[in-house]
């Protein structure tokens, strides 16, 4: 009796995984999905054409992000996990560095909203800042950015629409044997 109710325990967890789609010990986190962004990826804004290029850093502890908009100097954010919450400091082209949170997030939000902590480096209570952040992962080619901006008490939106880059083809390069 206790070996059948042993098997039958088994059994149901093993289905239980399997319906889930869920491998023990293969959980991923919200910050698996950052790490998924790393490579080139290209898009536009309301400037024009824009350019980001994800690199992991500090030993895969954090994400970093290159963003280069047309006529624009570039600016670095950086994403690390924080629990189950992703924090964020971008490093602003204006001399500041606001740093933002996500509420709690699971592996599979496909929208990671971005709220503000605080921010260091402004020379004026009321000088233009980021205030917010929302990613939304269409798949896992497409990514949408939206920041709002915050200037001399006004806030603005800016949409940022991106396809990655495909990787180059590798060459190979006869041997001559």
């Amino acid at each position: 009796m206790a070996r059948n109710l042993g098997s039958f325990m088994l059994a149901l967890l093993v289905s239980a995984v399997l319906t889930l789609g869920v491998t023990p010990g293969r959980e991923t986190s919200p910050f698996d999905r950052l790490k998924a962004l790393v490579g080139e990826w290209e898009g536009r804004n309301s400037a024009g054409p824009v350019k980001a290029t994800y690199t992991l850093v500090a030993g895969g502890s954090a994400l970093m992000e290159r963003l280069q908009s047309a006529n624009e100097p570039e600016m670095i954010t950086m994403y690390s996990a924080d629990g189950d919450h992703i924090v964020v400091t971008h490093y602003c082209s204006t001399g500041n560095q606001p740093q933002m949170k996500t509420e709690s997030l699971k592996a599979t939000a496909e929208k990671y909203t971005f709220t503000l902590v605080r921010v260091t480096g402004m020379k004026a209570p009321d000088e233009g800042h980021m205030v917010g952040l929302v990613l939304t992962f269409s798949d896992k080619d497409h990514l949408t950015q939206e920041w709002k901006y915050q200037d001399k008490g006004k806030t603005s939106a800016d949409l940022f629409e991106f396809k990655r880059k495909p990787e180059k083809a590798a060459t190979v390069v006869p041997s001559g044997d």
